[in-house]
């Protein structure tokens, strides 16, 4: 009797010894331009509020429970579905729903900046950013601090690799084309630029275009211009990026660029004006497949070769 009485304390012992073992779940550091956080691996629930990190997070698997839906560009439309909670929006966070999800974690960039202190009381967030002076290395780092945090470094690996081997072929292309390129965003009837440093900078930088113009005031809302400008610097290709597309607007990019002065332009005449995916661009840039789609759009100035 004694016997069977030592064996049941030391099974009851074992498990008692057992539980905070198993409960005790590995975390990550991440050290970050606004602070650092400590991460719980493969947390449960996450809240994001950058499309790029989202982007990230449904290419690797990873389901979120809170994302900001006002702006989802289209091929993550998808998370408009009523499963997944709506936080706010890209400036103005819903402190209210967000706690109330009690997050194991908030992925957040630089529009989130300012409200960067309110958010790391909630749950530890991770700040990610792209640098516009090296779009590959700032888009790989949080791709892979991302899939670090849900254990997933092979599958991002895998499709860093493919994305490499195209970002290559496509500077390669570009350079051998010597081609003036031109970045213009339309905004409502109102026309801007953006050269090489800029938050479009890839298009030089790691495409491989040459810049049209090489004295583009950096500024992130770009340098406006007139018509008369674009027919001064003449570019042979114009990609364009329509901001009243995204955000809301009454004049298209379209119609801003149906002018004289444009028609008179080589890329005008030579048919080498392109459309971008706007929404992308302007509010997804460094996501896995936002990515790809970038360079899918860059590479039709190439398409008849």
């Amino acid at each position: 009797m004694q016997k069977k009485i030592g064996i049941v304390l030391a099974l009851v012992l074992s498990f008692i010894v057992a539980v905070p073992a198993a409960s005790a779940q590995e975390t990550v550091h991440i050290v970050h331009e606004l602070g650092e956080a400590v991460v719980p691996k493969n947390p449960e629930t996450v809240v994001v509020f950058d499309y790029a990190a989202l982007d990230i997070l449904e290419q690797l698997g990873v389901e979120p429970a809170g994302v900001v839906k006002a702006s989802l560009p289209p091929y993550l439309s998808d998370f408009k579905d009523d499963k997944y909670a709506d936080i706010g929006t890209l400036f103005e966070p819903n402190f209210e729903r967000i706690y109330a999800l009690q997050p194991d974690v908030i992925l957040v960039s630089a529009r989130q900046a300012t409200v960067y202190p309110e958010l790391a009381k909630i749950a530890p967030t991770v700040y990610l950013t792209i640098d516009t002076d090296d779009y590959w290395g700032s888009f790989a780092y949080n791709a892979r601090t991302i899939a670090g945090i849900f254990e997933k470094e092979d599958e991002v690996e895998a499709v860093l690799a493919e994305l490499a081997e195209d970002f290559a072929r496509v500077n390669k292309l570009a350079s051998a084309s010597g081609l003036r390129t031109l970045i213009l965003m339309a905004n409502d009837g109102a026309m801007s630029v953006y050269g090489p440093g800029s938050r479009f900078g890839v298009i030089h930088n790691e495409f491989g275009f040459a810049p049209a113009d090489t004295n583009i005031d950096t500024a992130n809302h770009g340098q406006n211009i007139s018509y008369e400008y674009l027919l001064k610097v003449n570019p042979d290709v114009i990609l364009v990026i329509d901001r009243a597309a995204t955000v809301g607007g009454s004049v298209t990019a379209e119609q801003v660029l149906d002018n004289p002065l444009v028609k008179m332009t080589t890329a005008s005449k030579e048919g080498q004006i392109y459309y971008l995916s706007s929404e992308v661009w302007y509010t997804a840039s460094g996501g896995l497949q936002s990515t790809r789609i970038m360079i899918d759009d860059v590479l039709q100035v190439f398409a008849e070769e």
